[in-house]
């Protein structure tokens, strides 16, 4: 079935449903006492417009340990329900720290191995042109995922087959598992070597739903479109933003009940 736009949607709304979101987040991620809470809420805003803006999209979560951020637009979407939301990382469950897949068809693929989500996604996309589909698909991309060869050799074949429907989103907050990824394995400017596979790129505010919106509107005949998304690690909790550790920690009750009297209040 192809894809559809939904009527626009009112951006009030929207951010309502962000924040609910966030406080879901939150709540599922200290009742679980896990973390990965940092890059789940980098690129919460850019999966919630995802799943609000069309009906069923294909979306392909390469940065798997932000399966949290995944879950909960799900469930505000109604694909996944508040009782299975506080099965979260328990026992027994389909809602693990990592995605696991056919569990719902909006789960395609297990993706807990950092840097393979690319090629999935690719595979799909190729798939839907030899069938002449016009769907997207849809990519979400960790920006430490780009300094694994997988992910290069992904792009190079996307170009390669001009799979202009397919849509890269490159959660780019700077951040990754050891420090900054400029002290890990810089990169340098992203955008331009990215450009240099002759792919169309755009930079936007991650947390900006409209920009993300307009920048998927852009058409790519070439090859895919990739939009690096400028985002904040741990965005809205102020002692998680930009902080390393909040790749790892779980959240304690004094520091749980700060994150969302501060989310309620933004």
């Amino acid at each position: 079935m192809e894809t559809t736009p939904l009527s626009s949607p009112d951006r009030r709304s929207l951010d309502l449903k962000i924040r609910q979101a966030k406080l879901r987040l939150l709540k599922m991620h200290y009742e679980a006492k896990v973390g990965h809470i940092g890059g789940n809420l980098s690129c919460l805003d850019s999966l919630m417009t995802l799943f609000h803006t069309w009906t069923d999209p294909q979306v392909i979560l390469s940065k798997g340990h932000a399966a949290g951020a995944l879950y909960v637009s799900l469930w505000s979407c109604g694909k996944i329900s508040e009782d299975e939301l506080k099965t979260f990382h328990r026992n027994d469950t389909w809602l693990s720290g990592h995605p696991a897949p056919r569990f719902r068809t909006e789960i395609p693929f297990a993706t807990g191995s950092l840097g393979h989500g690319l090629s999935l996604a690719t595979g799909l996309a190729l798939g839907k042109k030899l069938q002449n589909q016009t769907t997207p698909t849809y990519c979400v991309t960790s920006d430490g995922e780009w300094q694994e060869g997988s992910t290069w050799e992904a792009l190079i074949f996307a170009q390669h087959h001009q799979l202009h429907h397919l849509k890269i989103l490159i959660d780019e907050n700077g951040v990754q598992g050891f420090g900054s990824t400029s002290e890990v394995a810089s990169m340098g400017e992203l955008d331009r070597k990215i450009r240099g596979f002759g792919a169309t790129v755009i930079e936007v505010d991650g947390h900006c739903p409209q920009d993300l919106l307009q920048a998927l509107q852009t058409p790519s005949r070439e090859g895919p479109l990739v939009i690096i998304m400028k985002t904040t690690k741990g965005k809205g909790v102020s002692f998680m933003e930009n902080q390393m550790e909040w790749h790892y920690l779980p959240m304690t009750e004094a520091q749980y009940h700060q994150a969302i009297q501060e989310v309620e209040s933004s």
